[in-house]
């Protein structure tokens, strides 16, 4: 199974986001649009593992929020991996608590190394994956424009629960199936 761990984005907040997305798309008509329904914060990437891991993940992750209690974060910032002027993605990047996600995410990172798992090194940037696009340089103009939107308030996204999705491939894209959902305490 392919395994990662996120922060799923309530369907308030989607709503949100897709009109981000849309106005992304005016700006940028090559890019291609994450699916409104698979919008989320990734903690971790684990990928491919056997089954029989999931219940030891569950268990990492039930350990990993000890003493979180719900947290806000709200959308601030568009940039892009590698970067913002050459990008592969684009994401949205947030601002609020951010502490606790990067807290969640280093015991997390904890946990899987003591099972003997690959852990990512790169920088952590917490963010909202939006839209891929190949071969494609972004214009001043264009990069004014997507910050423009970014000009207004965004309501905040409330998170209450962190999940473990299974990443299972489908027409070449990935269909994003929720294997368990760990609530964090009040």
């Amino acid at each position: 199974m392919r395994f990662f761990i996120a922060l799923e984005i309530p369907e308030e907040s989607k709503q949100e986001l897709k009109v981000i997305q849309s106005q992304i798309k005016e700006i940028i008509p090559q890019v291609r649009l994450t699916d409104n329904d698979k919008l989320h914060l990734t903690i971790t990437f684990i990928g491919e593992q056997p089954e029989n891991l999931k219940d030891k993940l569950i268990e990492l992750i039930n350990n990993s929020v000890v003493d979180i209690s719900p947290f806000i974060v709200t959308p601030a910032l568009i940039d892009g991996f590698p970067n913002i002027h050459n990008p592969k993605i684009l994401w949205i990047g947030i601002k609020g608590d951010i502490d606790k996600i990067l807290l969640i995410r280093e015991r997390i990172k904890d946990s899987l190394a003591s099972l003997n798992l690959d852990v990512d090194i790169r920088r952590f940037i917490p963010h909202i994956a939006v839209a891929k696009v190949t071969n494609f340089k972004i214009s001043k103009l264009q990069e004014a424009q997507i910050q423009k939107i970014m000009q207004k308030e965004f309501e905040p996204i409330k998170v209450k629960s962190i999940k473990l999705f299974e990443s299972v491939p489908n027409l070449g894209f990935h269909k994003h199936n929720t294997l368990a959902e760990i609530f964090l305490t009040s």
